[in-house]
């Protein structure tokens, strides 16, 4: 895959204007993008910043972090607090991103998207209010391990790390998820799955695919 040069700033105002001039892909009145990556390439701050450009450009946005829609803890922690393979596949509550997130986002949906589900800190439910998206409106989705489960993204980001910028970004205490993406790597091969990858091994340098011909 070729590769160039890009600011974060430039690339934040490329994909905005793509979403611009890109029809809902379900024939619905909202468009729904992400930012894959692992906590350690910041795809919360790509999120956010894309979400400001939209705005600026008139289009309501809402932002909505995986991390809000884990399990509960005692199924997380059922093989123990540090088994990568539960965390590729049984940390993060798929069914209830499909259907509190992206389902209302449907053709025909309401457009209430709840925001979060679980306080990762607590491991209690948010309770939090529904928040709807004007139509015309984008709902952008930041999280790791997002591809492959055939959520229906008009456009999707994945924030690449070589295993080296992984290893050395990733907190100490959280490097027992390496695994995962290793798996992650082989089994959903995002690099190819995405419509747009970021090499972000040096977050000063970041370098892009670039975006398709509309």
């Amino acid at each position: 895959m070729r590769l160039e040069a890009i600011t974060w700033e430039r690339l934040t105002e490329a994909v905005a204007d793509r979403l611009l001039e890109t029809p809902p892909a379900a024939g619905g009145p909202w468009l729904r993008v992400a930012f894959d990556g692992a906590p350690a390439a910041r795809p919360d701050r790509s999120a956010a910043a894309l979400a400001q450009a939209l705005r600026v450009r008139g289009r309501s946005v809402l932002v909505v972090g995986a991390g809000g829609f884990l399990r509960p803890a005692s199924l997380r922690y059922e093989y123990g607090r540090e088994d990568p393979d539960t965390y590729y596949s049984g940390w993060f509550d798929t069914g209830a991103i499909w259907r509190e997130v992206l389902g209302p986002l449907d053709p025909g949906g309401t457009g209430r998207v709840l925001p979060d589900l679980r306080d990762p800190a607590t491991d209690r439910a948010t309770r939090s209010q529904r928040r709807e998206l004007a139509p015309g409106g984008v709902l952008v989705v930041h999280g790791p391990l997002l591809l492959g489960h055939w959520f229906p993204f008009d456009l999707t980001v994945h924030l690449r790390l070589s295993p080296g910028a992984l290893r050395r970004r990733t907190e100490p205490d959280e490097r027992w998820t390496l695994p995962a993406y290793e798996r992650y790597e082989t089994e959903v091969d995002p690099a190819a799955t995405a419509d747009v990858v970021v090499r972000a091994d040096d977050p000063r340098h970041p370098a892009w695919s670039g975006l398709a011909p509309a």
